[in-house]
């Protein structure tokens, strides 16, 4: 926030009650336009002062915070590795100790079968439309260009062939406001 800002938020008590403000100020004509603006910019500086001094909080928050579990991480995966190779050991000699519990933790083991896993996704879509295997692909509606080919006439939505398109509606024109404070 420059100087100015600050200037046109001294005399700026922060408290805005919407129905009290209309009462006492409404904008009449271009200079009281201009002064909205400069309270509206001056506000939105603020705003973005604070953003920053809190992002730069955050940052070096989270560059400590990373420092601190970086430390840990190698202890953490030593343990845990501990007692993976004592588990392993634990199941070979019994093979239904799947839960090894403490009072502190507990360790759990979980076989999973050998199951496909796709590795190319195009060459499995290949192999699939070589061998007319289309029930394994699922169709998706290109809504970007399919909305473009279509006419509004009336209060029925049309094709580029005149028929009548089920299940598009009309969403009716409005208009939409934007401020932007320089």
């Amino acid at each position: 926030m420059n100087q100015l800002q600050a200037h046109e938020l001294e005399n700026w008590d922060g408290q805005v009650d919407q129905e009290e403000a209309k009462q006492r100020f409404q904008i009449t004509g271009m200079d009281s336009l201009n002064w909205a603006f400069r309270k509206l910019s001056a506000l939105k500086a603020k705003e973005t002062d604070i953003i920053n001094l809190a992002k730069a909080e955050k940052e070096r928050i989270e560059h400590w915070e990373a420092t601190e579990k970086a430390s840990l991480n190698n202890d953490i995966q030593f343990f845990e590795m501990l007692i993976n190779e004592y588990h392993a050991q634990v199941m070979k000699e019994d093979p239904k100790a799947k839960t090894l519990s403490t009072p502190y933790g507990k360790s759990k083991s979980r076989k999973s079968k050998a199951q496909p896993d796709k590795a190319n996704e195009a060459t499995i879509l290949e192999y699939i439309e070589e061998n007319a295997m289309t029930e394994y692909i699922k169709p998706t509606l290109k809504w970007a260009d399919f909305k473009k080919s279509l006419t509004i006439v009336g209060d029925k939505i049309v094709d580029e062939n005149g028929q009548i398109v089920p299940g598009v509606a009309i969403k009716p024109e409005d208009i939409t406001y934007k401020v932007e404070v320089e």
